[in-house]
């Protein structure tokens, strides 16, 4: 039985208006929350829109949260401004839902009670739509600590309303360029986070837009890395260490020897320059390190020692979201009365977590083992193609551009489709289905049928040809209409986004 830690006192929205407002606003301390003479009330209205919206099958995960955001603005801050752990936020590029699933599980079997957003929906509505399940009829939520994932650019808009005692920001990718623009915007949209932390900050000393981030945190407040052992780097390429490879290799091509030494020389420079830590990430101390990966195997060096573990998660990259999620634990822990967590404890929970839902997460349909994985950018991409070999494998595409995806799907150019060739892909299905159909011609991998009525063709892959194991590598609408659909044709877990 876990141990019980003691409590201790301590519409859519313009995505360039946004995050222009975002950037742009000084730091402020967070308003008192406001308190309409009707607050009473919120936990019954936000429950009632979330009711009617499942049974007009309109969702259900982040309509009740924009009308309460509307009628009571102060109640996220009132309703969290009350735990005793506070609030720690997980946000960056790559790996935010399974990356807070791991923390939330993590702490709950140390003892603590924990309430998180399960659903992946990471925008402050979203993060209210969650208390509205969790909270009393008069507002209360008992709990002691809150694991939340954002977006980027809402976790900017949070921390004006809540400090965050503990922030771990994982990563910069280019990432709906449409919404955030270029790389740097979005390390400045993590900054805001760094510098409104009040107890812990957890850093990737391995992404240099990251690390910088230590020079941002206020004095008095803590800073702890997550890394990898050199041995490992290769296999979890920085967006830099990504784009200059792609620069190297598109000059080669074209021939011209003396402009590859150039323009190699060139793309160093301006990556040097990006962190006084980028090229000596070693210099920075990591509580936990990723120094072995294998088949649902890892190993992490703790404080001076090894510790190999089992985990059931899948794919490469979430082995080295699990070192920032035990970081982060070890911090939490170490505030409690009881103190630090034994390291083989930590890492004995860590090997009991499943993957979040649709990231690696596999529906039984007859027998037959789905798989999804989801896809939204190019560092994504490429991991989960790297992690999952095809053979012995379907394998369906699913390439929504709602607001949700990015608008900009020109990022499937820099993913290399090239290890499909072999098994070819099944199916091709979403709102941009002949776009991927297409970059999957340039690459010579063989498509077999192309269908935009998403639906149909979900239910047309599982059915096909049972007896071979499925996988399905979609964008984030494409995965919930295709969670969705499954749920009329076998048992899927309710993630709370509706059917």
């Amino acid at each position: 039985m876990a141990q019980q830690l003691s409590p201790v006192s301590g519409g859519r929205q313009d995505s360039a208006a946004l995050v222009d407002s975002a950037q742009s606003a000084p730091a402020q301390s967070a308003p008192a929350p406001k308190h309409p003479w009707y607050a009473f009330a919120t936990p019954t209205i936000g429950r009632a829109v979330r009711h009617a919206s499942r049974l007009l099958h309109h969702g259900g995960s982040a309509l009740p949260g924009k009308v309460v955001e509307r009628i009571d603005p102060g109640f996220l801050a009132r309703t969290l401004g009350s735990l005793p752990y506070g609030v720690v936020l997980v946000s960056g590029t790559n790996g935010k839902t399974t990356t807070t699933r791991m923390v939330a599980s993590m702490l709950s079997d140390m003892g603590l009670r924990v309430f998180t957003n399960p659903t992946g929906s990471n925008f402050t509505r979203g993060v209210v739509s969650s208390l509205l399940t969790q909270v009393s009829a008069f507002g209360h939520l008992h709990a002691d600590i809150a694991v939340l994932e954002l977006d980027e650019a809402y976790a900017v808009h949070f921390v004006r309303q809540i400090k965050p005692r503990y922030a771990l920001l994982l990563n910069v990718m280019r990432d709906q360029l449409d919404r955030f623009g270029e790389i740097d915007n979005t390390a400045r949209l993590l900054a805001h986070v760094a510098r409104a932390t009040t107890g812990t900050v957890v850093l990737n000393r391995e992404d240099p837009r990251i690390a910088r981030l230590a020079d941002e945190v206020q004095p008095g407040v803590q800073v702890r890395y997550f890394g990898l052992s050199q041995a490992l780097r290769s296999y979890f390429p920085s967006d830099d260490d990504m784009h200059n490879a792609d620069m190297q290799s598109a000059d080669v091509h074209a021939g011209d020897v003396q402009d590859v030494e150039m323009r190699s020389t060139d793309a160093q420079t301006i990556a040097s320059a990006t962190s006084s830590a980028a090229c000596t990430p070693d210099r920075l101390n990591a509580d936990v390190t990723l120094t072995h990966v294998g088949d649902h195997e890892a190993t992490y060096r703790i404080a001076g020692h090894n510790i190999a573990t089992s985990v059931r998660l899948e794919g490469v990259y979430n082995l080295f979201n699990a070192a920032a999620a035990a970081t982060v634990v070890r911090a939490v822990t170490a505030d409690t009365p009881q103190g630090l967590v034994p390291d083989n404890r930590l890492i004995e929970s860590l090997s009991r977590v499943t993957p979040a839902f649709g990231r690696g997460e596999t529906i039984s349909v007859g027998g037959t083992p789905v798989e999804l994985l989801l896809v939204k950018n190019p560092m994504g991409f490429r991991l989960s193609l790297a992690s999952f070999p095809p053979a012995g494998h379907d394998t369906m595409i699913i390439i929504n551009d709602e607001y949700a995806d990015g608008r900009d799907m020109s990022w499937l150019w820099d993913v290399d489709f090239t290890g499909l060739r072999g098994t070819g892909v099944a199916a091709v299905s979403g709102t941009r289905a002949w776009d991927m159909a297409l970059r999957l011609k340039y690459d010579q991998v063989p498509v077999k049928h192309v269908d935009t009525d998403l639906e149909q063709a979900v239910a047309d892959f599982v059915a096909a040809d049972p007896t071979t194991p499925k996988r399905i590598y979609c964008t984030y609408t494409a995965m919930l209409r295709t969670r969705a659909k499954l749920s009329h044709i076998t048992d899927v877990a309710d993630a709370g986004v509706g059917r």
